[in-house]
């Protein structure tokens, strides 16, 4: 089954932001949109309902250009700027979120690091192939008993000859089970925290799937564990000291998120105004009562003011004077944008719109995960209130 409308999705621009893009921005959000009409959104109903993982999606998405955008050229990256960037994970996620997770994660949580805080000669190795999607990587931060504290992690590095020791565990990590090398944070002996690149082929190191998922069930989601893994020193991040360092890798991940779910609530519209006029109750369409427009109206303002908080927080981006409470700001009323806008377009189609044949069900389904990773719903609200009282709440 697939969803009726998606092909004649065309977006929703009600205050002419496009001026602002430029052509390269919307040359390539046509590119990606086409590409992924003809070959995604035709089987993206079957594999979310049979809990599928499409590995090869990646290769493809490499050579899209959707993994590693914002990564230098020479890396095998795209080059492009942040809000270009943002562009395409808004436009995988109007798709599904599991897709942009995997996109994002692979971009922002995998490559990113290792450019940011890698040896040459690990981002020689590793960033090419992730950016071809021949290698696919997780992030491993949170863990069983830890995921809005991650100063409490557990897992731990022991120096020996050559390198390290590697214990613990990280749970609900993205792309794990099929993972060929994972970006790990680990508490040394000096309880500092330290990146390591862990490699599929290490003994001691496996990836079980966590099954029964009600959401993001187009990609795949498990652990990563570690028991008693040889790390060479040549797979330590030299350049990542401290907890900042993830959280820093959080920050871009955070506003690819901002943009994606623009993409989501879209969709929900897009579809809930087409059902809208072509069903008849009463006998007129649906879209000619009052509440029926009053939802309209409102989902559209709060797509628009989505788009215009991520546009901004984009250009800072690319400014470099970004702050990562501002990402924090964005990725919290975007989410939470798109939720609502998910299940008020799903009440306008009615019983229809729990079935395969209409994306808002699917979309709001994963926006609960979405709301959840990388940074709780309440989480990024404490983190803007310390920015405005200077008083940490977590505490």
């Amino acid at each position: 089954m697939m969803n009726i409308y998606a092909l004649t999705y065309k977006g929703f621009d009600y205050v002419d932001l496009d001026e602002l893009l430029t052509n390269e921005q919307k040359q390539i959000r046509s590119i990606v949109r086409n590409w992924l009409n003809k070959n995604v959104i035709p089987h993206i109903e079957d594999w979310s309902q049979s809990n599928f993982f499409d590995k090869n999606l990646m290769k493809h998405l490499g050579e899209l250009g959707c993994l590693g955008p914002h990564i230098p050229t020479e890396y095998g990256g795209g080059g492009l700027n942040a809000i270009t960037y943002g562009i395409i994970m808004q436009e995988l996620e109007r798709v599904d979120s599991s897709i942009r997770s995997a996109a994002s994660v692979q971009s922002s949580l995998v490559m990113y690091p290792i450019w940011k805080f890698g040896s040459e000669e690990q981002k020689q190795k590793f960033l090419p192939l992730l950016a071809k999607g021949e290698f696919i990587g997780s992030f491993g931060l949170t863990e069983p008993n830890h995921g809005s504290d991650p100063a409490s992690m557990e897992t731990r590095v022991k120096k020996v000859e050559g390198g390290y020791t590697l214990n613990g565990s990280k749970m609900w990590i993205t792309n794990s089970p099929v993972c060929d090398l994972a970006v790990v944070w680990a508490r040394n002996e000096s309880n500092h925290v330290m990146g390591i690149i862990v490699e599929r082929n290490m003994k001691g190191f496996s990836t079980p799937t966590i099954e029964n998922k009600w959401s993001l069930r187009a990609s795949i989601t498990g652990e990563l564990v570690f028991q008693d893994v040889f790390i060479p020193d040549d797979n330590i991040l030299p350049l990542a000291k401290g907890l900042k360092a993830p959280l820093t890798c959080l920050t871009s991940a955070r506003y690819g998120i901002s943009w994606g779910v623009i993409g989501a609530a879209m969709d929900c519209l897009h579809a809930a105004i087409e059902y809208s006029k072509e069903r008849t109750q009463f006998g007129k369409p649906l879209a000619s009562f009052q509440l029926t427009q009053k939802k309209l109206s409102e989902m559209i303002t709060a797509i628009t003011n989505a788009q215009l908080l991520s546009l901004r927080i984009g250009q800072l981006m690319d400014e470099g004077k970004v702050t990562p409470s501002q990402v924090s700001m964005a990725k919290r009323h975007n989410v939470e944008m798109a939720l609502k806008v998910a299940r008020e377009a799903r009440q306008i189609c009615g019983a229809m719109g729990i079935t395969g044949a209409f994306p808002m069900m699917r979309h709001a389904m994963n926006l609960e995960s979405v709301i959840t990773y990388e940074g709780t719903h309440e989480v990024h609200l404490l983190i803007t209130g310390m920015d405005l009282t200077g008083i940490n709440a977590f505490d």
